[in-house]
């Protein structure tokens, strides 16, 4: 599933083709992805301008000038790929429709905006700007990692009497929203913490550290374009190539990456997914 850096990729990529612009027309293809879309979708979109786009954990949203915010989860496999800009940056062409497009944007400025998704466990909806914040699916999150609620404190304090591994707390959106299972292996394994270590019994200033490992691993992984292992996509339809960068996730048996470690990875599994980690300089 898309992380942060994969999503902020996407919303990126889609700024200068429909930050400011009109949405001609939105066609919605089919009733409901993971859950059903709201009430008259395509009616509420269309010849609609598009005022901010923005990102909020693994959410895009859009601000509309009709006073509600489109949001949207690119789930599992979810691609959202402009066609036919007109201010050059996407070469390609408008293809032809694909049985997974589900959501096609028709914006006024003759770029086009699709939404393929093969597995279907993507997601949109629609709310108030005013309260989009109230959104059951973003009170709940902690703050943003690039941004400046997350800070050391922060993390000290939650971490402090927690019982669970360090790995599932950062896996914890409520504590820190947007980490996903790649990019905790790795701020993990820059950190030399191993992923089995209980949450409540990292030094405090092991844990403070722990912010800018994290806020860099982010930023080097935005930088690259993200990580493609599977279904990603940028949204002018490249791979991304963090994925090259990796010093643990999905290296098992390779050699340990550290200056002077002769250790190699290992993969356990906690709570249904993978953990990368060298045993010998991960403490």
């Amino acid at each position: 599933m898309p992380e942060l850096p994969e999503v902020e990729t996407v919303r990126t990529g889609l700024a200068p083709v429909m930050e400011g612009q009109v949405i001609a027309r939105a066609d919605v293809n089919r009733p409901d992805l993971r859950w059903p879309f709201p009430e008259g979708m395509a009616a509420r979109l269309t010849g609609q301008r598009v005022e901010r786009l923005r990102r909020r954990s693994k959410y895009i949203l859009a601000d509309l000038a009709s006073g509600e915010t489109l949001l949207i989860h690119l789930g599992m496999s979810g691609r959202m790929v402009v066609s036919g800009d007109p201010l050059g940056r996407f070469v390609h062409d408008h293809p032809l429709p694909e049985k997974h497009d589900h959501v096609v944007f028709h914006m006024a400025n003759g770029a086009r905006v699709t939404f393929n998704d093969a597995r279907r466990f993507g997601a949109m909806d629609l709310m108030p700007t005013a309260t989009a914040e109230a959104h059951k699916l973003l009170a709940v999150l902690g703050p943003e990692p690039l941004g400046n609620d997350f800070h050391e404190d922060h993390l000290v304090r939650a971490f402090s009497g927690k019982n669970s591994p360090v790995k599932a707390a950062l896996l914890d959106q409520g504590i820190v929203a947007g980490l996903g299972n790649i990019y905790v292996c790795e701020a993990l394994f820059r950190a030399g913490i191993s992923p089995r270590r209980k949450a409540g019994q990292i030094a405090a200033p092991r844990v403070a550290a722990l912010v800018p490992i994290i806020r860099r691993v982010l930023e080097d992984a935005i930088a690259a374009g993200g990580s493609s292992l599977r279904d990603y996509r940028q949204a002018d339809g490249e791979l991304g190539y963090f994925q090259h960068s990796f010093d643990v996730y999905g290296r098992e048996g390779a050699p340990c990456r550290r200056p002077g470690c002769d250790g190699t990875i290992r993969r356990i599994v906690q709570s249904g997914r993978s953990s990368f980690y060298c045993a010998q300089c991960q403490r």
